[in-house]
């Protein structure tokens, strides 16, 4: 049962835009306490990208330093969706991008801390 679905991803040409989109397939995910997202290169590292607290309507919301003032996320509550706006995008924005979700902020602040959910990623091409 697919529980997180990640869509939006694609090719574009650096200073691009894309818009990627992650919908949990019932409540309890979607207000669990966090939803984000990661991303992975090959041959690199997973990284935290951004999430945002879902679990009510208050508004609380991280970037990594590599992407603020360029990413946005941002949820709607009532579809259980969450967003990534990815403005300028650049040739090192390119990886596979995966929507998490997690009771608590930790997968994205702590290496070995795992998010609760993961869905089956969507890719990124940013051509230089």
């Amino acid at each position: 049962q697919v529980q997180l679905l990640e869509s939006g991803g694609g090719s574009v040409q650096a200073g691009g835009s894309l818009r990627l989109s992650c919908v949990a397939s019932s409540r309890s995910i979607y207000t669990n306490g966090y939803m984000g997202w990661f991303r992975q290169a090959p041959g690199m590292e997973r990284e935290a990208v951004a999430y945002i607290y879902t679990a009510n309507d208050n508004v609380l919301t991280w970037l990594a330093a590599s992407v603020q003032g360029r990413f946005t996320i941002s949820a709607d509550r009532p579809k259980n969706t969450i967003y990534l706006q990815m403005d300028s995008l650049k040739f090192e924005d390119s990886a596979m991008y995966f929507c998490a979700a997690a009771g608590s902020f930790l997968p994205w602040k702590k290496p070995d801390a795992r998010e609760d959910y993961r869905g089956q990623g969507t890719q990124v091409a940013v051509s230089a």
